[in-house]
């Protein structure tokens, strides 16, 4: 248990420093809008999926000793978690970037527009 909290905070601590050192240099613009959404979101969930996969395998190979067909269904079921999520993420995203990017029609209280 020691080993895991202390492997946890290792990871926070190397966490915050990269977010410290990136934060003093500009975002290139090559990385901004939907294509780099569409990157960072695909590649968290691969790196996600790899590090469960790796986790479920280490566990029910070497503690538990089930292997076989679980396996099998673990590798499945957790692609298509992982795949139903990122479409309905994306699709709420896609959904909110066009709600909010529509021209108000409204009026506000006060009588004017906006």
């Amino acid at each position: 248990m020691l080993v895991g909290y202390l492997l946890v905070m290792g990871y926070l601590a190397l966490g915050l420093r990269v977010l410290r050192r990136d934060t003093a240099r500009p975002v290139p613009t090559g990385k901004r809008g939907w294509p780099g959404l569409i990157r960072q979101v695909v590649g968290t969930a691969v790196g996600g999926y790899v590090l469960l996969m790796s986790v479920v395998v280490g566990y029910y190979q070497g503690v538990a000793r089930v292997g076989g067909h679980f396996l099998a269904s673990a590798f499945t079921g957790c692609a298509l978690l992982i795949g139903v999520a990122l479409a309905v993420l994306l699709t709420a995203s896609w959904l909110a970037e066009r709600w909010h990017a529509r021209p108000s029609g409204r009026v506000s209280r006060r009588g004017g527009r906006g």
